[in-house]
């Protein structure tokens, strides 16, 4: 059985919420076991086990969270060279454009040598919220990328 991976971090709650729905939407897909981590909580093993992953995060200040890039940094050299290809995605809760996140997140990845299989995924909280329609969203990124490693298009 493959393996998905969803790494996130929040603090308001809202990308939570679309993990959430990341792994709801991943669970369609049968052939595909998902994990769900916080960003904190996620380890190597976590990485070198999984067959894709999936990054949440706000954008604060126009930036990452802390809390993803402290991910990067536990895991960047001890899985150098291990995780080359990986199929990865993003889903970010922005309060402006997401593209600092976006931007910087892209720019790790390539150093991992992860392979970016699917456009960001950027919610826009307006009125401090997450619309049914940003939530559908998330399951289908979710369902995508696990039904994309089950399949063996990534």
């Amino acid at each position: 059985m493959k393996r998905l991976l969803v790494v996130y971090h929040t603090q308001s709650g809202h990308t939570g919420t679309m993990a959430e729905a990341v792994l709801r939407g991943a669970r369609r897909e049968a052939g595909t076991e998902t994990v769900l981590r916080c960003a904190g909580e996620a380890t190597l093993e976590d990485l070198l086990a999984c067959d894709g992953l999936v990054i949440g995060t706000p954008e604060n200040f126009g930036a990452m969270a802390g809390m993803v890039k402290d991910f990067f940094d536990r895991t960047y050299y001890p899985a150098e060279g291990k995780t080359v290809g990986l199929p990865y995605a993003l889903f970010i809760s922005a309060g402006n454009d997401g593209s600092g996140a976006v931007t910087q997140i892209e720019r790790i990845a390539t150093g991992y040598g992860w392979k970016h299989v699917a456009e960001p995924l950027i919610v826009h909280i307006a009125q401090h919220e997450v619309t049914a329609a940003d939530l559908a969203a998330c399951e289908e990124l979710g369902e995508a990328m696990a039904s994309g490693i089950t399949l063996g298009i990534f």
